[in-house]
């Protein structure tokens, strides 16, 4: 899903980094607001868990791999804002010392990963918190809400593709959301797994803000 350099036209990857500084901008304000002081190492143990988790792959289908996006796993443990700003720090360090995904694609990965993703799921985890009440309703949400996320952000990168004429829109639509629903399954269950191993070792570790 990280996109390399020269596979989005000028337009499109400038337009994305414009859209990321702007939410960047926009997470940082509202996490500054936010911020308590047991929040600031567990941002910092979270970006190094999701940096360290994302470097092991998994074979998926037809020789493609897949690995954590951890954008939700963060948001249901920080607040969907620090987490962002998580998961940026993770694309960031991952484009410039091991190139992983482009430098000029970086605002389009970080808006599809940081924000659509993260952002994203985090509000389907939101609107099954209001349906479903307990510890089983951060469950499932977060699983949900984690398989969400992967299919949201490979849309985002299909779209920036197609828009950009690197390859015919519906044919890297469909592919790109149909592999990634299946790395998504797994996103949801390893989301799922240490969700509920938190709530019952460290409780007071899960997000309880409103969801906004």
């Amino acid at each position: 899903m990280h996109i390399p350099d020269g596979f989005l036209n000028v337009r499109t990857w400038a337009a994305a980094w414009v859209l990321s500084g702007c939410a960047i901008g926009y997470c940082v304000k509202k996490t500054t607001r936010l911020l308590k002081e047991r929040m600031i190492p567990l941002m910092g143990v979270m970006s190094a868990f999701i940096f360290s988790a994302q470097m092991f792959n998994f074979p998926v289908i037809a020789g493609t791999s897949g690995h954590l996006l951890g954008g939700v796993l963060a948001a249901v443990l920080l607040g969907p804002y620090p987490a962002a700003i998580c998961l940026t720090c993770v694309l960031i360090v991952q484009c410039l010392i091991f190139q992983d995904g482009g430098i000029t694609a970086l605002g389009a990965n970080i808006l599809n990963m940081s924000f659509v993703g993260t952002l994203g799921g985090y509000s389907i985890y939101c609107i099954i918190r209001k349906f479903i009440k307990g510890r089983k309703a951060i469950v499932i949400g977060a699983g949900v809400a984690g398989w969400v996320s992967v299919v949201l952000s490979a849309m985002a990168c299909a779209i920036e593709l197609g828009i950009s004429g690197t390859a015919p829109f519906k044919a890297v639509f469909f592919a790109m959301s149909g592999i990634h629903a299946v790395i998504g399954a797994v996103e949801a269950i390893i989301t799922g797994l240490i969700v509920s191993f938190v709530l019952k070792v460290r409780p007071d570790l899960v997000y309880n803000s409103e969801c906004v």
